[in-house]
């Protein structure tokens, strides 16, 4: 059975006119029924009736319609996703905390759009934990998370890594000693949502300080803000506080040898799919750069 004449009939079975059907395909009538004719005589039954003027689909016609529906559409799935291997096309769904969106991927999105416009993104701003279980469910293409990820299923490529501190204001430092200041001032840090609970377990270890209050917040600028304003002493990665620690309105109190990294996710059974590969290709050589 040939492909060529199925899709000669689901036309014409659409249109119940060969006239519209010859526009359509950019055939000639007489050769679309011979298409058509070659296909009745390899099924055994007729798969028109005409009455008048009007074309109908027999009982036969209308079960093949129904299968031949089914069969080109399966087809151009399939065509279409061939192409995801060949070059970037298609919807790129991407997750990953805002917190990275504002700070990293903003500019990188740009340069990914310009070299690949066939392809359209879906940005999606989820917590470390969420963005895990939404690419493991195929409801994103590739995450960046906080943290690290062990799975089988899972790639985890590290992206950067970054000195943990814990920090608060000038004046609050010069003023106390770091035992005043744990007893007086609650600890801010990342809640568990982040995918940080192992790194800031071992930071508290690191400094045998058990925080007799604890704030956990998802917003680095919450945590930031929350230490410049002297409500809390906060545990925070290096990265986000450069500006801060710069200007001198925050000072770190202890410098962790325990480090954060930011990791870049995706499924390895779609590691060759040509949107993925490009993006993340994006990701791993020009993240660090932006560091700089």
């Amino acid at each position: 059975m040939e492909l060529r004449n199925l899709k000669t009939f689901q036309v014409v079975a659409d249109q119940l006119n060969l006239s519209k059907a010859a526009e359509i395909l950019s055939y000639t009538q007489p050769t679309i029924s011979v298409q058509i004719q070659a296909l009745e005589r390899e099924l055994g039954h007729p798969l028109f009736n005409r009455v008048g003027k009007k074309t109908f689909l027999t009982p036969t016609g209308k079960l093949v319609k129904h299968h031949t529906d089914i069969i080109l559409n399966a087809i151009s799935d399939m065509e279409s996703a061939l192409k995801t291997l060949d070059e970037p096309y298609g919807k790129l769904a991407i997750a990953a905390p805002e917190y990275y969106y504002g700070r990293h991927l903003s500019l990188l999105i740009s340069s990914f759009i310009k070299d690949h416009p066939k392809v359209k993104l879906d940005l999606a701003c989820y917590n470390s934990k969420e963005t895990i279980k939404l690419i493991s469910s195929h409801q994103a293409d590739i995450g960046i998370i906080a943290g690290k990820y062990n799975s089988p299923e899972m790639e985890s490529i590290n992206l950067d890594t970054e000195e943990v501190m814990m920090v608060t204001t000038q004046e609050i430092a010069q003023q106390y000693d770091l035992s005043t200041v744990f007893s007086h001032y609650p600890l801010i840090t990342y809640r568990e949502s982040c995918n940080l609970e192992d790194v800031i377990k071992g930071c508290l270890s690191e400094l045998q300080y058990q925080p007799t209050n604890i704030i956990e917040s998802g917003s680095d600028e919450a945590i930031k803000h929350s230490a410049i304003n002297q409500t809390s002493i906060a545990l925070l990665s290096s990265d986000g506080i450069k500006e801060e620690l710069a200007t001198g309105k925050l000072v770190p109190i202890h410098r962790f040898q325990h480090r954060v990294e930011t990791s870049l996710i995706y499924l390895k059974s779609r590691s060759e799919e040509a949107n993925i590969q490009s993006f993340s290709d994006l990701l791993k050589q020009a993240w660090k750069p932006l560091e700089d």
